[in-house]
């Protein structure tokens, strides 16, 4: 089974959203998965693609649904460990697979744990807040992420683009509007 690699995966889904005729503005709808328990607001109309991964040496597949908007990525990606104990470390994977893939180093970090209900049960939910710069083929680049584990589900909730281009206030409306169902 190949290594996470995030750049594959954005540019197949990045391919699919040219493919869908996109507008290059931002044009606010609310997404509910169809396959995880989640909503969010994407700029546009987001495109999804499914892939087998290692994330830490566990291996899944991975859902990722994004779009593009100015230059700008945004994306959700989920996916589901066997048990709910590999969940921290296959967080942490995403997360450093994420900054490698844009050469970064993280500028800024916050992380915080809380008990949830989950049904009849209480679950653990862990989530990280990151902010990293980096460089691509020459380019500096953006990446601002949460990570969250919870259960046996991980998700990815990232905004990456050329550092120029990251619209800080339209990063935070993305981001913010993620919600777990």
């Amino acid at each position: 089974m190949p290594k996470f690699s995030f750049s594959s995966m954005v540019l197949s889904v990045a391919a699919a959203i040219a493919l869908a005729g996109c507008s290059p503005t931002y044009n606010w709808r609310d997404y509910t998965s169809p396959d995880a328990p989640y909503r969010v607001m994407f700029p546009a109309k987001p495109a999804s693609f499914t892939r087998p991964v290692d994330l830490g040496n566990i291996k899944v597949d991975m859902t990722m649904t994004a779009a593009e908007v100015e230059n700008t990525i945004f994306a959700v990606g989920t996916a589901k460990v066997p048990d709910p104990q590999q969940a921290q470390a296959a967080l942490e994977a995403m997360e450093a697979a994420m900054v490698k893939n844009i050469n970064g180093t993280v500028t800024s970090k916050k992380s915080s744990s809380v008990a949830v209900a989950s049904g009849a049960t209480m679950a653990q939910s862990t989530s990280e807040e990151l902010d990293a710069n980096g460089n691509v083929n020459g380019a500096p680049m953006r990446l601002i992420g949460h990570f969250e584990a919870r259960d046996k589900r991980v998700y990815q909730v990232v905004v990456m683009g050329k550092t120029k281009s990251v619209n800080q206030e339209q990063a935070e409306q993305f981001l913010s509007s993620f919600k777990l169902l």
